[in-house]
């Protein structure tokens, strides 16, 4: 076989390419809303990022919080935000420690719950209720676009 440099670099070029141009894109973790119908949108979650799900206390109108973490590929809940003690909200024995807000309400910290199957079933409230998925920059707002839906919170990881 004779080979010439230009065939050499030839066969690098396309050796290149087909390693970083026309290779399938690896897959990013997400966590994925969706219903049994479909999907209804999707949040980057990268290891050790943080996804709250954020909504005002049906009865008081108060902001709650319960926070997420991409645990090595494990949906985690690691705090919890509440505005106040009020009816179906406080401390869990055992479960995670109670700090005072800067601006007010409280946090439950430390809870390092996992989620069974990397899913969450969530019933989705009305405007008032204002249920939202926030991250870097980014949200979701759930009651907008399926208020009074049962709905899947999924982290893929990848």
């Amino acid at each position: 076989m004779i080979t010439t440099n230009a065939g050499r670099h030839g066969c690098a070029a396309l050796l290149c390419a087909a390693l970083f141009a026309g290779g399938p894109a690896m897959a990013q973790p997400v966590l994925v809303v969706e219903t049994t119908d479909a999907p209804l949108g999707e949040l980057p979650f990268q290891p050790g990022a943080e996804i709250c799900l954020r909504w005002n206390h049906s009865v008081t109108g108060g902001a709650v919080a319960d926070c997420f973490e991409n645990v090595a590929g494990q949906l985690t809940l690691t705090r919890s935000y509440l505005h106040d003690f009020a009816a179906g909200l406080g401390e869990v024995a055992g479960r995670g420690r109670i700090a005072p807000a800067a601006t007010g309400g409280y946090w439950i910290t430390e809870i390092a719950e996992p989620i069974p199957d990397n899913s969450l079933g969530l019933r989705v409230g009305p405007a008032a209720v204002n249920h939202r998925l926030t991250s870097a920059g980014q949200a979701i707002a759930l009651s907008q676009i399926a208020p009074d839906t049962a709905v899947r919170l999924t982290l893929r990881p990848n």
